[in-house]
């Protein structure tokens, strides 16, 4: 009985996971998640209070899986720089945008306090992440001294979203590439002369 009951809330988080990403939030119903996860209307108000409750399980869901996918590159193996350059390269479904940055589009979701919080947190926490693995790098004396690491952090991340931005708005993926690759050669500027 619980495994049941777990694997219904579970459809159900995952279901408007989806829906957010592909419809936003006023344009996902009750009924859609619903349909997709395949359950009837009294098992999704047993689990959550209603659409908000359930809207914002699935948003803090998809913000630790994102935060999960980029600790995997920014914790893994090499450079600083070849840690942020593994985090920008890694595979994503580029025209269909960021999970958790098209919710910062979303008037509905920016409006609500509890449904903005797992967005915002999310941020704050990939552009600490970010600049503290460009602070190990200056550290090691990979990069030179210069700017702000929160600084470049930031870029970096507005380099992503932004690239999500040009990459739905041109159909296309490769201006999502070439912010990316812009961003790199950037980053690639701040490495220290060898023998520094």
């Amino acid at each position: 009985m619980y495994s049941e009951a777990m694997a219904t809330q579970d459809r159900l988080i995952e279901s408007t996971q989806e829906l957010l990403w592909e419809r936003g939030y006023v344009g996902t119903s009750p009924k859609a998640i619903q349909q997709r996860a395949g359950v009837g209307q009294g098992s999704m108000y047993h689990h959550f209070d209603g659409k908000p409750d359930l809207a914002a399980a699935a948003l803090r869901r998809s913000a630790e899986e994102m935060r999960a996918v980029a600790e995997e590159r920014l914790a893994g193996p090499g450079t600083a720089y070849q840690r942020i350059e593994a985090y920008l390269l890694r595979e994503r479904e580029v025209l269909r945008g960021c999970r958790i940055g098209r919710m910062a589009q979303d008037p509905e979701v920016v409006a609500d306090p509890r449904l903005r919080a797992p967005v915002e947190e999310t941020f704050d926490w990939l552009r600490g992440r970010i600049a503290e693995v460009i602070a190990e790098g200056r550290a090691a004396g990979e990069f030179v001294p210069g700017a702000d690491p929160a600084d470049i952090a930031a870029a970096v991340v507005a380099v992503v979203q932004g690239g999500y931005v040009l990459a739905r708005a041109a159909d296309s993926v490769e201006p999502f590439r070439q912010a990316v690759r812009g961003a790199l050669g950037l980053l690639a500027g701040l490495n220290a002369p060898a023998g520094t």
